[in-house]
């Protein structure tokens, strides 16, 4: 899997906890208008001694405006402002434009982005949700070809609130991807610059 390809793919599971309350039975729909958060990340393969980690910060401001910076080890950031989208890497000290971007992939995350928001997980066709307790959803992929690549997907979140703590990607026998959230700020107005420059 490319690098922007999994960008998308975590950008779109943090964002699917932020919705998730609505998603399981007898819990009061949350209405989410932005989320900020900051984000540890953490690739463990069974060639690598120690993990891969990575720090950064998100921010969603809907309908359709995100940023995504990973801050370490690489200053990495995905802009999006209804449809402009760019990807910058940090370079000798600057950011530039990184011309890798998938626009259709980004739109078909957008996409999903909409429908997970509200709450709507049998509208994506790729996963299967299940909840096996009021802090766990379970995604497991629908197509062989995806699950060859991704075997689940376990979201546990925290709280009554149902804010995501951890995403868990298992992706082969002792190969899995965490990401750790925290200091989440819901609902706040986000400044348009935030969605428009590094």
């Amino acid at each position: 899997m490319n690098v922007v390809r999994t960008l998308f793919l975590l950008l779109a599971l943090t964002l699917i906890t932020w919705s998730t309350v609505s998603a399981m039975p007898e819990q009061p729909r949350v209405q989410l208008q932005s989320v900020q958060a900051n984000f540890f990340q953490e690739k463990h393969l069974p060639i690598l001694a120690q993990p891969i980690t990575s720090r950064g910060v998100f921010a969603f401001q809907a309908p359709r405006s995100l940023r995504w910076e990973y801050l370490y080890p690489v200053r990495t950031l995905l802009l999006v402002y209804n449809d402009s989208m760019k990807k910058l890497i940090e370079v000798d000290g600057k950011l530039v434009n990184d011309p890798g971007l998938a626009t259709s992939s980004m739109q078909l995350v957008l996409e999903e982005i909409t429908n997970w928001l509200a709450g709507r997980f049998s509208d994506n066709p790729a996963f299967a949700a299940s909840f096996p307790d009021e802090h766990t959803i379970v995604l497991t992929p629908k197509d062989a070809g995806l699950a060859a690549i991704i075997s689940r997907i376990d979201l546990h979140l925290q709280g009554k609130d149902g804010l995501i703590d951890t995403v868990l990607i298992h992706e082969g026998p002792d190969a899995f991807t965490r990401l750790v959230f925290s200091d989440a700020v819901l609902n706040r107005t986000l400044a348009e610059s935030l969605f428009t420059a590094p």
